[in-house]
């Protein structure tokens, strides 16, 4: 089977892809990540994800390897990453809560060895309850979502801050689309199931 490599330092990524049950490296990307504001959400994740994936060529040149990246869109139109600190979490889930907010995650697996690669967007959408700063500031404090789009693990506690979630695949929500990740992988002859005779 080809060697897979996911390009992220994403513990949840990582867990994620576990799921799957298949054998894989972890590589940290050697690319910036720049939330372009003049591009639309989802041609900047997919061009993420790809630009995450293709850092990786020289470090694995007969590899697939998976890239992914997310953002989230605001009310207002703005796009939005990681908080990064507890107090910019806490800020962003008070202009957050009582409305509906649109994830979009990009996803690629990229073939090292002649750059053949798919790469797709997939977008989720989560509307907060109303909650109050306090609420919210027991949250943070208790999970510290900093790493996370949109500073909530809906895989924890984050769950009860929702009020109402859509898409065709929560696990986009966390970071990485396995439902469209499995088809990805059997494009490129590596599948999840053996089929061969018993």
């Amino acid at each position: 089977m080809r060697t897979l490599v996911l390009a992220s330092t994403s513990p949840y990524r990582r867990r994620l892809l576990q799921q799957l049950r298949l054998p894989f490296q972890v590589a940290t990307p050697r690319f910036e990540e720049k939330l372009d504001q003049g591009v639309s959400p989802e041609l900047l994740v997919k061009h993420l994800a790809v630009g995450k994936a293709k850092s990786l060529v020289r470090a694995f040149p007969d590899a697939l390897i998976i890239g992914s990246d997310q953002v989230f869109v605001d009310p207002r139109g703005r796009i939005l990453g990681k908080a990064g600190t507890r107090e910019k979490a806490v800020r962003q889930l008070v202009q957050m809560a009582g409305r509906s907010h649109t994830f979009y995650t990009g996803l690629t697996v990229f073939d090292a060895r002649d750059g053949r690669h798919l790469v797709e967007a997939t977008q989720y959408s989560v509307t907060l309850r109303d909650l109050s700063e306090e609420q919210i500031r027991d949250y943070v404090e208790r999970e510290n979502p900093v790493d996370c789009a949109g500073s909530f693990k809906i895989e924890g506690l984050g769950i009860a801050l929702m009020q109402r979630m859509e898409g065709d695949d929560f696990n986009s929500l966390i970071g990485l689309p396995l439902i469209r990740l499995v088809h990805m992988l059997e494009h490129f002859g590596v599948a999840v199931f053996d089929t061969s005779p018993r």
